[in-house]
């Protein structure tokens, strides 16, 4: 049973965990004098991240736990401090001691230790990646991120659905369209408003545009990071041009602000041409990058995360279905009416996660033409917001997007969500062992997993 969350929220007299499974929820009172719980991580070690994030936040105690260092509090962050609880309203937190972080290493005659980050060089978001070593041989790594908390989920608190729109779309800029439609699906529900079909097309043809854009990016960068640069030139030109087709449709680039509930003028004609056109370049493209033998060379074999590897850390998006796993949330019957097909590679490789994104890429080209529509339609909310619990799942580029939001007096009580990212990384150091480290750019950005999503 595949797990998808893991998080707290504070009741008046308990705290409540709630953890997600594929198929069922399951819901735990435990007493706020002592909260203690026990962990899950040995059965899915992707649970250890939840729990670590549950003790900072709430100081939920993890019995049983293998990892109990802080994850999003850094070094100078005040012990028995925890922010999403209710009595928590400082506006400045004061620097405590410096208390160094114990990174998990493997020592040995000859292994040195290499850190990476948390500045990047380029435009990345702050992260950290550090290294055991061997050589040129990489024995362990371990991913440190949640240098930029941004306190996403307190600053929700209190806020009403409407007032929360502008600061969801904006959580990962690279899945804006994909937040916007899981909070579209939380509105819907608490105000028990149906999407008309005109409009659900509409935004389907947003969501595919927002894939088709990040594929695009990530098929140049991938063979750029094994050397070939030409190829970055030519599909970022493809990457640039998608992106303009985005404002052109919703007035940014990013797609900010666009997924609403009625239908936007799109010149069906124009847009069809620039699909037609897109589907050859992306073809010649592929053409052309597969009969390069030493690029493939550089990605067959390399950053290999087998099957059942992916399914233990309960893996999503093209990192699953690269190792064989179909997850998808696309798999239902408005995506399989309008032309849906599942991608899925074996190798699990940066070659198959290179081929998965070509796929998808030809999919999402033919899913927009039939998304196309002239029908215009305009949904009325009604302005009774039903206080309750929601959930809502989307597939973004990046893979399963889960967002939790609970209402009370009409206003946000509990905000959470997790991004596909935040079980993605945990898999990384997997894909390590066996390579260099000069291939670890390479299979890093095969996955293409967001920093800001991660770290709210």
């Amino acid at each position: 049973m595949r797990l998808i969350a893991r998080f707290a929220q504070e009741l008046a007299d308990a705290f409540e965990v709630i953890t997600v499974y594929e198929s069922e929820i399951q819901r735990e009172k435990i007493s706020k004098e002592k909260p203690i719980i026990q962990t899950l991580a040995k059965k899915h070690p992707s649970a250890i991240w939840f729990e670590r994030k549950m003790q900072d936040d709430f100081g939920i105690v993890i019995e049983d736990a293998f990892d109990t260092r802080p994850l999003v509090h850094q070094e100078r962050f005040p012990q028995n401090l925890y922010p999403l609880r209710k009595d928590f309203q400082e506006k400045v937190v004061q620097e405590a001691p410096y208390r160094p972080y114990k990174y998990e290493e493997i020592s040995g005659e000859s292994v040195f230790q290499v850190a990476v980050g948390p500045i990047h060089a380029g435009i990345i978001e702050p992260g950290h990646f550090q290294f055991s070593q061997a050589g040129e041989e990489m024995l362990h790594l371990e991913v440190r991120h949640f240098y930029k908390h941004r306190g996403i989920e307190k600053m929700l608190e209190g806020k009403t659905l409407m007032d929360a729109k502008p600061i969801i779309e904006r959580i990962s800029g690279n899945e804006s369209v994909a937040y916007q439609i899981c909070y579209r699906d939380i509105l819907l529900q608490a105000t028990s408003t149906e999407l008309a079909m005109p409009v659900k097309k509409y935004h389907a043809l947003l969501l595919e545009l927002e894939r088709t854009i990040h594929h695009l990016t990530d098929i140049g960068f991938i063979p750029n990071d094994a050397g070939f640069g030409a190829a970055l030139s030519f599909a970022s030109e493809l990457a640039e041009d998608a992106r303009e087709k985005m404002k052109e449709l919703t007035g940014h680039r990013f797609g900010f602000g666009t997924v609403d509930l009625e239908t936007h003028f799109v010149d069906t004609v124009a847009f069809r041409a620039w699909l037609n056109s897109l589907k050859e370049q992306v073809q010649y493209f592929q053409d052309w990058i597969t009969d390069i033998p030493s690029l493939w060379d550089r990605f067959d074999t390399t950053g290999h995360l087998p099957l059942q590897k992916a399914m233990k850390y309960d893996s999503v998006g093209v990192v699953a279905r690269a190792s064989g796993l179909s997850i998808d949330r696309r798999i239902e019957a408005f995506y399989l009416e309008h032309g849906f097909e599942m991608a899925s590679e074996i190798s699990g490789d940066v070659g198959a996660r290179f081929k998965l994104r070509l796929q998808e890429l030809h999919n999402s080209i033919y899913m927009m033409h039939q998304f196309l529509s002239d029908e215009q339609e305009t949904l009325t909310l009604s302005e009774d917001v039903q206080d309750g619990e929601y959930m809502s799942f989307c597939e973004s580029s990046l893979g399963e997007l889960f967002m939790f939001i609970k209402l009370k007096e009409g206003v946000i009580e509990r905000f959470f969500v997790r991004d596909p990212s935040f079980v993605n990384w945990q898999v990384l150091h997997l894909m390590m062992t066996k390579d260099i480290i000069a291939d670890f750019p390479l299979i890093n950005k095969s996955c293409d997993l967001s920093y800001a999503g991660n770290d709210l």
